[in-house]
C-alpha cells in the first residue's frame, strides 16, 4: 500500500517576538498562511521494521536529521508500530529558506502515516505530536491561515487570506534560525507589527490592508547579517510587488501581487538577482 501527501510551503504575513521565555524559546505572535509551492511525499509499507528516506534532491539529510524521518520514528515508537516505511521526498521547497519546508514534510509524514498505519489519530493529536518535532509543524499539519502564539504551536484558525500571486525569491545563502533568534534582543524591538490588525485585514478580505500591515521583527537581524536580503526586498518593491516581506528567519523574500499582468515582469527581474525564484498562488 502507498500513501501520497502534499507538503506546501508557508509564509509569515506578520511575525512578532514578545519576549524570551524561561524554557529558552521565544514567545511569538505570527499570522501564517500557505502557498502553492509544495514538496510531495510517497510513503510505501515495508515488511522489515525500518525507516528509509529517499529523495531526488542531493542536498538534504536522509537520516535521523530529516524531520520526516523523525516524524515516522515518533509514530512508530509512540504507537508500537511494527511495520517499516519507505518515504520518498520530491523536494521543491528551498532548504533553510524560512518557508518551513522541513516542518511541512514532517506534518505530511504524520498525516500520511496516520492513514497508512491506520492509527486513527485526530488532527489535534497530530498537532500535539508535531509540536514535539518543531514549532512550525502543528500549523503545517492542518495548513490554511492561522494565528500562532506561544512558541508557534498554539493555533487559532482564521479566514483564508485574499487570493493573490506570491513571488518567492531565495538568495544563494542559508540562514540559521537559531542564530537569528540568538542575536535578537526582544527588549529592544522598536516597532512591533500588530497581529490584531493583520487578522482584521485578512478576515475582511482587504488585500491592500494586508500588504500595508506586513511586518517581521526578525528582519532587523537577518538584514544586518545578510545585506543581499535587503537588496532583494528593494528590488521586489521597485519591480512593483504590492507588499514585500522576508518570511520567517529568512532569507526568502516574498512579494504579494494582485495583478497577473505584473507577474512575468517581477519574475524576470528577480532572476537577475537569484536563481531560486517562484511565482505561485496563495492557498485558500
Amino acid at each position: 500500500m502507498k500513501m501520497y501527501e502534499k507538503a506546501p510551503a508557508k509564509i509569515n504575513l506578520m511575525l512578532d517576538v514578545l519576549h524570551k521565555r524561561p524554557d529558552g524559546f521565544h514567545e511569538v505572535e505570527m499570522i501564517m498562511t500557505m502557498v502553492d509551492l509544495a514538496d510531495r511525499l510517497e510513503m510505501s509499507e515495508l515488511r522489515r521494521d525500518t525507516i528509509i528516506i529517499s529523495s531526488q534532491a542531493g542536498y538534504i539529510p536522509l537520516d535521523e536529521k530529516n524531520l520526516a524521518f523523525q516524524a515516522a520514528k515518533l509514530l512508530k515508537e509512540r504507537y508500537k508500530v511494527g511495520q517499516g516505511v519507505h518515504i520518498h521526498l520530491d523536494k521543491k521547497i528551498p532548504v533553510a529558506a524560512g518557508l518551513a519546508g522541513g516542518s511541512s514534510d514532517a506534518a505530511a509524514a504524520l498525516r500520511g502515516l496516520n492513514r497508512l498505519w491506520q492509527l486513527g489519530l485526530s488532527s489535534e493529536e497530530l498537532q500535539e505530536l508535531g509540536a514535539e518535532l518543531g514549532s512550525d509543524v502543528p500549523f503545517c499539519v492542518t495548513g490554511g491561515t492561522a494565528l500562532a502564539t506561544g512558541r508557534g504551536e498554539k493555533l487559532t484558525p482564521i479566514a483564508s487570506m485574499p487570493q493573490c500571486w506570491v513571488m518567492l525569491a531565495k538568495p544563494p545563502i542559508n540562514v540559521s534560525t537559531a542564530e537569528v533568534y540568538g542575536k535578537l534582543r526582544a527588549d529592544r524591538i522598536a516597532v512591533h507589527p500588530s497581529a490584531r490588525l493583520m487578522r482584521e485585514a485578512v478576515e475582511a478580505g482587504d488585500f491592500q490592508a494586508v500588504c500595508g500591515r506586513l511586518g517581521n521583527v526578525l528582519e532587523e537581524v537577518t538584514l544586518k547579517l545578510h545585506p543581499e536580503v535587503q537588496q532583494l526586498k528593494q528590488a521586489m518593491i521597485r519591480l512593483g510587488a504590492d507588499g514585500v516581506l522576508m518570511s520567517g528567519s529568512g532569507p526568502t523574500v516574498f512579494g504579494l501581487v494582485s495583478k497577473q499582468s505584473k507577474v512575468a515582469r517581477i519574475y524576470n527581474g528577480l532572476r537577475g538577482f537569484c536563481k531560486e525564484v517562484y511565482a505561485v498562488r496563495s492557498l485558500t
